[in-house]
This record gives C-alpha cells, structure tokens and sequence, in this order.
C-alpha cells in the first residue's frame, strides 16, 4: 500500500456539511469551483449521525453528502467517524470514558475521552468503521480511508491498567525481567505478582506533574503501553476497512513532534502519513521544515499528505494570530518542498457554533468569495493546477540525517536531573535550525534507520542508545562520514538505566571523550566559549548545562572560559576511521551550534544552494521520471534577488531562467524550478 492515486496534488480539506441545511451545499461547490478544490474529507464526528443508538445504524445524510461530493466531481478522505464517541455510548456503557492522570473518572464530553481499553469501545468503533467501509468501498469517488482524528492523551482506568500488564506480561515475559529492566530493589518495589502492578500517576508514582516520577523505567513503559494502546484501536478499525477494501491506502493525522505518541511505532501501519500543521506563530518557518521532514521520515522518504491547516488563524490557543498576506500560500509551497503530496485545510467552511466557530475557514459565516483569504486561496488551486503531477512521488535526495527519538524525549524529561530545564525539542530544534540555515537537503528518522546511504548524522541529545545503534555511528564515521552528538547523550540503556561505563557510555569510543562530572545552572547563568582558534575564533555563549570533559583521543576545538572548569574542552572533533565525531558538551546558542555544524558539514559537499542567505529556504525533490525540482522559499517581508542555482522552468509561471540569470524572489516569494536534465 502506499499514497491514494490522484491526478495531481489534491486541494481541499476538512468539510463538514452535516452542520449545515442542504441548500448551503450548493453554494459551497460553487464556491469550491472557484477556488480549485478537488478533495474533501469528510465523515471525521459523524459516529452520532451514522449510529444513533446501539443496534441503529442510518447512513442517509451520509449517502446524501458522499453522492453529491462525487456528483460534483471531488475526490473524498472518507473518515471512519470514530473521532469522538458518542453520549448515548458514554451513558450506557460509563466505562468506555477516561480516568485521567490525577484519578478522576471522566463522563461525556469533549472529544478524546474513550477508554484505548476498553472492549466496548473497540468492539462499537470496529463496527463502525466495518460499516462505512462496507457501505462507501465501491464509491469511485473514495480515494483514501481516515480513521480516528488525531489520537492523543492518556487513561488510567481499571481497564488500562489490566491492559498494562498484558502488555507487559509480552514485553518482559518474567516478573525477574521486569523487576531488574525497573531497577525495583530501590525503595522496595520489589513486584512478585502481576496484579500489584499500578499506572504510575499522581495517585502512584508521580508528584508535581506526569514528568516527575519516582520511578522513570514505570513510566516510561506507560508511555510506550499508551501509545501502543491507541495504535491497536488503529489496527483494530484498519482491519475492518481491510474486510471490504483491500486497496484504497488507510491513513490516520498526526500531528508532527507530539509527545505522547510514538510516531515511529504507529508510521508501519499507515498506508501513508498525513498530519496537522498548526504553528504556534508567525516565526515558525524552520520549525514546520523539521516537522514535515520528521513526517516524511517515518515512512522512508515517502511523502506525506498535509492533512490539515488553517488558512488563516486557530481558535484552541489564548492568542490566535492572523496568517499575514502570503504566508498560507508559502507554508503550503514549504509543506510540498518537504514531500506533502497533498495541500489541505482545516476547514473548508467556518462552524456555526462550539469551540470552533472562530476558526479559520476557506469560506467564512457569511459565504463570500471576494474576501482575501478566500482569493488567496484559489490562487493557490491555480498554481496547484499549474503544477499538475509534477512534484507526486518525488523525493528528497538527503546526505544528511537528523536523528529524533521518542524514547529520548520522553526518558530525558521524566528524568531527575541533570536539569528539568533542558527540553529535548529544543535541542532538537537548534541543531536542525543550523542545517535549515545550510539549506541541507535533510532526512529526519529514527534511531533504527539504515544510515548507510548518510554523509553526516546529526543526533542531539541522543539520551537514551538502544540495540546496535553505537555501532551503526561507528560505521557512518568509519567509511569518512561525520557523527555529531551533544551533552547528555549515550546515558542510558532502553529501560533507563545508566550505563556502568564512563559517560557518554557506548559513544565513548567514537566520540573519544570522558565525562565525570556535568554542571546545571538556571538560565542566567551564562558561560562564554570560545570556538575554533586564529582567524576563524569565535566566542559563543552557554546556558543550562556544561559537562566537564576529559579528552580521550579528541582534539578540543572550543573550551569554557569561565568557572573552576574554564579551559577544559566544550567541543571536541575525534577522527575516527576515516572520518570523525564530533561531540558538543555545553547547551550552545543558536550562534555556537550553527558555527559547530558548519564546521562538521564542511568537509562534505552537503550544503544548499544560497547557504549564506538567511531567510531563502531551498529544498529538493527528484521525481519517479528523475526530474529535479529546486524550491526556492523567501521567508523575508521584502523582496530577494539571487542568481539562479541551474537553468530550467518555473513551473509556477512558465518562465525559464539560465544558471547564473538573475532570480527574483518577492515578499514570501515562491520558485519551484524544474531543473534542466
């Protein structure tokens, strides 16, 4: 299975005509002609509508909206409905609703509020999806299965904790197992039945919050226990669809670096990724390239769908900024330079009424077309238009990989000490920031990806190293490739363990370093470094946390300048092989970082095309016919001009350029050039 066959890149969004009187549906297409939008998802809340009680099904309003969708011409997500259960399920059946982390026993309400656990819950929402893929499989205008609505939370029921044990019992097989993996000879917790296992939560483990555990190997595994969880209710409505439609692909929304949710463990069960971009603000432009980078990687480099965006402004924050003229329709370019194979919107029609009557819509309360959201809109269906199949299937030809791993995450931020303040995201963001500004060409994966097609790979704040990872770097560095790595990486051991070896534990050897001791401070506190030497010195700030490392083979490139450990190494290169490691052991502005990886990208021919250009986004993808399309991104409110990259065809205009020709990019300017063979 992979991505839904369509004739272009599909346009369009959430739609929800249930809300609205059928004589608002011809107004809507109409509207939908005029802005080029050929793709509705629809049937995402319908469980109530289409299962009004428990031995009633009525599809009507359903077949009424599917029928006409397809009579006007539009290509359907048709959703499985099972996005929030309904109050006559909650009523009859009290267990399938959530207890949350601090004990409380939820009722009917809000969405996100169903048991994973619950047998009532998978046997109803298995049904209902086995229904409406029964019903709608035939449907030519289907070309692709939704199931769920971004899944997320957590519950701590009866039922859950039953289920945590059960999966358990499969993980570690023995009670020994899973009392050495938790380290239970602290604080005598010794198990010696299964049925004394609790959830850890404020009523357990925990104190001050679900990121402070006395117990982290507990917790941990209640993370992977919840995700896995959600993903069997996935599993359990995908195979029901699998009954009646064996080949249209089956997709659920992500939402790019969630938290509770291990994308990786879900990404083989999907046909194809699809998530929601929703930016918390207007500077948001390398962070939504790492996120969609990250969306790609969880399939292999196969592109994603951008399920949802808003075109304007959300309504869920306590400030929701307007998008400025011009940013939906570069975020949207952005999100398709990275691999989105689709440019859909949250919502297609604006809510009467609930907690999402103010958000943003392709067509607002009033149905007007002539207002600037809604033309710029259709401007964007006609550049899509313009574009046709050029860019489906193609992907990135990346050297270079960033390495994100949920296990990390979640490990370094249940961890007591070295510092709750340092968040594993945004070292992650730092990193990446600096090769964004390289306009490097990127893979974001996991820790288990084949790194053997890899020049560079960047892992930040890789804390906790699982299976023969250590050995896989040692290879990328061994055949000439470069492996960078930061402070509080190489600690622990998949169960949370630290390592009985110096730190950074089985980096040690590659990285050529020893760490004994570390220092956390608040963030006043700052401690100069100063990088590289002569001509090319340049001194860089740290906050939050400095190891003290002892060089074992590595060349120091940067070192502290201040405290008790002032002199010692911040920044070490270790040749390894033939190539190096390269290990940063302080928390680096953005200016360190980005001087520390552009020296580590240095010596391979990796950078983009205007590295040297800050705010101009360039991005690659290569066509299954071996086409290359070079996009071009101003992320500036003024104009850019710059010499093109290559000759060839903006598929936007129709202009053709020649190498070295003058390219002008104007405010929030977009280039997508089709590059001469």
């Amino acid at each position: 299975m992979s991505l839904p066959v369509t004739a272009k890149v599909p346009f369009g969004g959430d739609y929800n005509p249930e809300q609205w009187p059928e004589d608002v549906w011809k107004q809507d297409y109409r509207l939908f002609d005029t802005a080029r939008i050929d793709l509705v998802t629809i049937g995402v809340f319908d469980w109530a509508l289409n299962q009004p009680a428990e031995d009633v099904y009525d599809f009507s309003l359903l077949d009424r909206i599917v029928e006409r969708a397809g009579a006007e011409g539009r290509g359907i997500c048709l959703a499985t409905g099972t996005g929030a259960h309904p109050a006559w399920l909650a009523k009859a059946y009290p267990e399938v609703t959530r207890t949350d982390f601090e004990g409380r026993k939820h009722r009917f309400g809000q969405r996100h509020n169903s048991c994973p656990s619950s047998p009532v819950f998978r046997r109803l929402s298995t049904e209902l999806a086995r229904r409406v893929a029964r019903r709608y499989a035939d449907s030519p205008a289907v070309v692709a299965w939704h199931v769920g609505n971004e899944y997320g939370g957590a519950c701590y029921c009866a039922l859950c904790a039953n289920g945590f044990r059960d999966w358990l019992r499969n993980r570690y097989g023995t009670l020994d197992e899973l009392n050495e993996a938790w380290y239970t000879t602290f604080w005598s917790h010794t198990f010696t039945d299964w049925d004394e296992i609790e959830p850890p939560s404020a009523l357990t483990e925990h104190w001050r919050g679900p990121d402070h555990t006395a117990f982290q190997g507990i917790t941990l595994d209640y993370l992977r226990f919840s995700s896995d969880a959600m993903l069997t209710n996935f599993r359990d409505e995908k195979a029901a669809i699998r009954e009646s439609s064996p080949v249209l692909p089956v997709t659920t929304n992500f939402m790019g670096m969630y938290r509770p949710i291990d994308y990786h463990r879900w990404a083989s069960h999907l046909d194809f990724v699809s998530w929601d971009n929703y930016p918390p603000d207007d500077e948001s432009a390398a962070r939504m390239a790492l996120t969609h980078d990250l969306m790609r990687g969880l399939k292999d480099g196969q592109p994603f769908w951008l399920m949802e965006q808003t075109p304007s402004f959300t309504a869920c924050r306590d400030v929701n900024p307007l998008k400025r003229p011009g940013l939906m329709r570069l975020w949207s370019w952005q999100a398709v330079a990275h691999g989105a194979d689709a440019v859909l919107f949250f919502q297609l029609r604006a809510a009467r009424g609930a907690s999402e009557k103010y958000h943003g819509a392709v067509i607002g309360h009033a149905g007007r077309s002539d207002t600037r959201v809604f033309r710029e809109v259709a401007e964007l269906g006609v550049e899509l238009d313009r574009l046709g199949p050029a860019s489906l299937g193609a992907r990135t030809p990346a050297r270079v990989a960033l390495l994100f791993d949920w296990d990390s995450w979640w490990a370094l931020e249940i961890s007591d000490g070295p510092s709750r303040l340092v968040r594993y995201q945004q070292v992650v963001l730092a990193y990446h920031r600096a090769l964004w500004d390289a306009g490097v060409d990127l893979d974001v994966v996991a820790v288990t990806q084949d790194l053997s097609r890899y020049d560079v790979v960047v892992a930040p704040a890789l804390h906790m190293l699982k299976g023969d990872l250590p050995q896989r770097l040692e290879a990328v560095a061994e055949r000439g490739g470069s492996v960078l790595t930061t402070y509080l990486s190489g600690r622990v051991d998949e169960n949370d363990q630290a390592f009985l070896m110096d730190v950074p534990g089985p980096l040690g050897q590659l990285m050529g370093v020893r760490v004994d001791e570390w220092d956390a401070r608040g963030p006043e506190v700052v401690n100069p470094v100063r990088l590289g030497d002569g001509a090319d010195q340049v001194d860089v700030e740290a906050r939050l946390l400095f190891e003290v490392v002892i060089p074992q083979g590595a060349e120091v490139v940067g070192t502290y300048q201040a405290d008790f450990y002032a002199g010692t190494p911040a920044v070490t290169r270790n040749s390894f092989g033939a190539g190096d490691g390269w290990y940063v052991a302080a928390g680096l502005d953005q200016a360190g970082v980005s001087w520390v990886v552009r020296q580590v990208l240095a010596r391979h021919d990796v950078l983009g095309p205007y590295p040297d250009v800050p705010d101009l986004e360039s991005a690659v993808r290569v066509a299954p016919d071996g086409s290359r399309l070079l996009f071009l991104l101003n992320h500036r409110a003024e104009p850019i001009e710059v010499a093109a990259p290559t000759s060839g065809v903006d598929l936007l205009t129709g202009d053709r350029t020649a190498t070295g020709a003058a390219l002008r990019l104007p405010a929030y300017g977009v280039v997508v050039l089709r590059a001469d063979a």
